[in-house]
């Protein structure tokens, strides 16, 4: 009767440590979302500003 009742307690230790496993890697997967949703705003922000900047180098260029 012991092996039986050791089985089943380890299988639940089991359960719950991936369990636990789970939510951590839950919780990193939104980390890293927003960390790229951050870093896509800041390259969108980036190429704007070269946009701008090109454009104002382009208008210098043709006065010359």
């Amino acid at each position: 009767m012991f092996w039986p009742m050791f089985a089943v307690a380890v299988g639940f230790v089991g359960l719950a440590v991936l369990g636990v496993l789970a939510v951590r890697v839950f919780v990193e997967a939104q980390r890293l979302g927003r960390q790229v949703t951050e870093s896509a705003r800041r390259i969108n922000r980036a190429a704007e500003d070269l946009e701008r900047a090109s454009a104002g180098v382009a208008r210098a260029a043709d006065s010359l």
